[in-house]
């Protein structure tokens, strides 16, 4: 009856077999997420050094188009991620603020622009 039972030396082959056999596998994913983790800040470096440049003035526009609300800096974090901004040139910004179209209160284009009411 005892021949049939492995012995402890035998357990042990067995069990360091296991052992090596899982921390492959572990090993594995772990290197397919690093390499998916290198791809993504590859991805993200390579947009951030496509991105066009922000403008250098920028309109805020109303709910309605045809309402300018505020001229900013293309900077102003204000105006970062709003849908509402139109990059302008400086001459169509000086217009704007001509127009009495107020200056945004954070980046204060009307200073940079050295716009005298």
């Amino acid at each position: 009856m005892n021949d049939n039972v492995p012995s402890r030396l035998d357990l042990l082959h067995f069990a360091r077999r296991v052992v090596v056999q899982q921390a492959t596998a572990a090993v594995a994913q772990l290197d397919r997420w690093i390499a998916e983790e290198e791809r993504r800040e590859t991805e993200h470096r390579q947009g951030e050094e496509m991105r066009p440049p922000p403008p250098e003035w920028v309109v805020e526009r109303g709910l309605q188009k045809t309402n300018t609300v505020a001229v900013h800096l293309g900077d102003c974090w204000t105006v970062r991620k709003s849908t509402r901004c139109v990059g302008v040139t400086r001459d169509q910004a000086i217009e704007a603020l001509r127009r009495q179209v107020p200056a945004c209160t954070h980046c204060r284009p009307d200073t940079e622009l050295g716009f005298l009411e």
